[in-house]
């Protein structure tokens, strides 16, 4: 499986911001999608990722507040991407390894999307309940889940 299986499930739904903008009104706009990232674009290019960790991260630096910052201050300015042709166990092992949740797709220049760690545990979870199915329905006389103890 590859990143663009993942995108063409997910949606191609983008949430910018420039590095220009206040981190509060950021924070808002992540509150209000309930997203937890925003890629941070500046002139048509990827110049950074704010996440929720690089928000809190702020609010602890500034005693509690947000304070009136740009999104610059706060953002990941080297964040780590990937293609669309990305190999699913690629991606974990870069979120693993990384300790990144969300990663920015590219196509060259141009941003495709965001996958978060959400997406990536969801198409695993997804991929292994299709095959446990088709396993089941290879095998001959499978019982039902709700006869066998211990299942839902």
């Amino acid at each position: 499986m590859k990143v663009s299986d993942i995108l063409r499930v997910k949606g191609n739904t983008l949430y910018t911001v420039k590095p220009d903008e206040r981190l509060a009104q950021a924070a808002v706009v992540m509150a209000e999608k309930d997203i937890g990232s925003l890629v941070v674009m500046d002139r048509g290019d990827l110049v950074g990722m704010l996440t929720f960790r690089e928000v809190i991260q702020t609010v602890v630096r500034n005693g509690g507040q947000i304070g009136t910052g740009p999104v610059s201050a706060a953002m990941d300015d080297a964040p780590l991407t990937c293609t669309m042709e990305t190999e699913l166990d690629e991606v974990r092992r870069m979120m693993l390894e990384q300790h990144a949740r969300y990663l920015p797709v590219m196509d060259r220049m141009m941003l495709m999307g965001v996958v978060s760690f959400y997406d990536v545990a969801k198409a695993v979870v997804d991929s292994q309940n299709f095959e446990n199915k088709m396993l089941k329905a290879y095998i001959r006389d499978w019982p039902d889940q709700e006869g066998i103890p211990g299942t839902p």
